[in-house]
């Protein structure tokens, strides 16, 4: 059985949310650590859900051995990007911003509500749909 597609972008949404959620308590416990440079993860991509193949991917800055000999550091792990949301950077070269994180926090939570409040009305159509109790 075919997975709805609302269902596929539902789970994909959260499954984003929860790595943001993770990479912002990183940067959280990072926020004292000299030269640590917050990170963000890249939003998913919907357009296969929908049958679209015409998808302008954000651009990867791949790394020359002259910019990783300068510092640059290639962030680890697939979609996860260097935060371009950034308001100040401390002399120590830390760019986390403590407020910032806890704002992206509470707009992750605020957007994990969402998709499971989608999620529970879904289920409840599909319930309805096959006989079920809506509920």
């Amino acid at each position: 059985m075919n997975t709805p597609p609302i269902l596929d972008g539902l789970r994909t949404r959260m499954q984003n949310l929860s790595e943001r959620q993770r990479v912002v308590a990183q940067n959280i416990a990072n926020s004292e650590t000299p030269g640590y440079k917050a990170r963000e993860v890249s939003e998913p991509s919907f357009a296969a859900l929908i049958g679209g193949s015409g998808v302008v991917a954000a651009p990867r800055v791949q790394l020359t051995e002259r910019m990783k000999s300068l510092g640059a550091i290639q962030p680890a792990g697939s979609g996860l990007i260097f935060d371009k949301d950034i308001t100040e950077t401390k002399p120590d070269g830390n760019n986390v911003t403590l407020e910032d994180q806890l704002l992206k926090m509470g707009e992750i939570q605020a957007d994990f509500q969402a998709m499971t409040g989608l999620y529970r009305k879904q289920m409840s159509m599909l319930k309805t749909a096959v006989g079920g109790r809506g509920g």
